[in-house]
């Protein structure tokens, strides 16, 4: 029997929320986030048979992917988003800049489409649920279509960011950033194309450098970010309870750079590391650990040993694999305008005035309890 996350006649959500897009701005988005990037890569497959990547184009575009991606986790989503942690302007600059290169939008756009996705995670409201069209085979393949690329193309409507995002709205440093943004999308291809132009002193250093480092990594970032909204709503593990299908997929996370531990993101979306459990490595965490103790980030919110226990379930695999339905437990708000998720029983705030102890911080000498 087939069922719809999304009862018919349900609205997706008020029209205070979003905003009407135009069919030129659905243009632009299907030719940057799907004609350039699939043609990226058909590109590079006969480009690596033929004469393959060389070590100088490799770390090219493998530091890109790092800055692309730790931006994106730690900037976007766990600062700007959550806000897990603050911290001193010069980072927060930088990972302004950081999150820019993974050519997904300005700060405000990202940020207000993923704090509706929280709200209305799973139901009608989320811009990009898997379980769309309902949860029989053909449904869901088409779901995850839309969860991974095609809710850019075919949404009529955006979140709006005057409903979502007042308070970045008015921080003078992202509206100064936003504005910039068509320069910082030209910097993500000319920083590759420099750095290896300059390191082989050859033109056509820096032509590879411009296609590995720029053009393909763009590309892959792309499919390994919206791979979360995807793969790990559908798939995967659901070790807490939530009413929305988040789960755990360990080589999404590995990509991802800790992202995939999706299934404790959505208990307490404004903690600061999503892998909580024994064995979940999560980098950016440990990368906002190392802000923290050099002084640059505080009030970093790790997470709740009580609030584990009382969410965790027995491991198994996620509703996509098993069928399951959503669990009984509500899910979590993201960090919207209304609510900053940082209400008692949410993440631990460790005092960043003092140094950290034996099962603090970002989880790695700390061990879950048994439940």
């Amino acid at each position: 029997m087939t069922t719809s996350a999304f009862p018919p006649g349900q609205p997706e959500s008020g029209t205070a929320e979003t905003v009407a897009v135009t069919a030129g701005r659905r243009t632009v988005y299907l030719v940057a986030l799907v004609v350039l990037p699939v043609l990226t890569l058909a590109a590079a497959v006969p480009a690596v048979w033929g004469w393959g990547i060389g070590p100088r184009d490799a770390v090219i575009a493998v530091v890109m992917y790092l800055i692309s991606i730790f931006g994106i986790a730690i900037g976007y989503h766990r600062h700007f988003t959550h806000r897990a942690f603050r911290c001193r302007r010069p980072l927060r600059i930088a990972l302004m800049l950081a999150g820019g290169m993974a050519l997904e939008g300005p700060i405000t756009l990202w940020t207000a489409e993923h704090r509706r996705h929280h709200k209305y995670a799973d139901r009608a409201g989320d811009p990009h649920s898997p379980w769309r069209y309902g949860d029989s085979g053909l449904a869901l393949l088409r779901g995850m279509a839309h969860a991974h690329i095609g809710w850019f193309y075919t949404a009529r409507r955006r979140s709006s960011r005057q409903r979502w995002v007042p308070d970045l709205m008015a921080d003078p440093d992202v509206r100064r950033f936003d504005a910039a943004y068509p320069a910082v999308a030209a910097l993500s291809f000319l920083l590759p194309a420099a750095a290896g132009g300059l390191w082989s002193m050859s033109w056509t250093g820096m032509w590879t450098a411009l296609f590995w480092g720029g053009l393909v990594r763009y590309a892959v970032v792309h499919h390994v970010t919206w791979s979360v909204n995807s793969i790990a709503h559908t798939f995967g593990e659901r070790p807490f309870r939530t009413r929305d299908r988040s789960s755990n997929v360990r080589w999404v996370a590995f990509l991802t750079l800790g992202e995939g531990w999706h299934n404790w993101h959505h208990v307490d979306p404004a903690c600061a590391r999503h892998g909580v459990l024994r064995g979940q490595l999560d980098p950016s965490a440990r990368l906002i650990r190392w802000f923290e103790r050099a002084g640059w980030a505080y009030g970093v919110r790790w997470p709740d040993p009580v609030r584990l226990t009382a969410r965790r379930v027995a491991a198994g695999p996620g509703p996509g694999t098993s069928g399951a339905g959503p669990g009984p437990e509500p899910s979590e708000a993201g960090s919207g305008p209304e609510t900053s998720g940082a209400g008692p029983g949410t993440s631990a705030v460790r005092n960043p005035g003092r140094p950290a102890r034996d099962g603090e911080g970002d989880g790695v000498r700390w061990t879950p309890p048994r439940v």
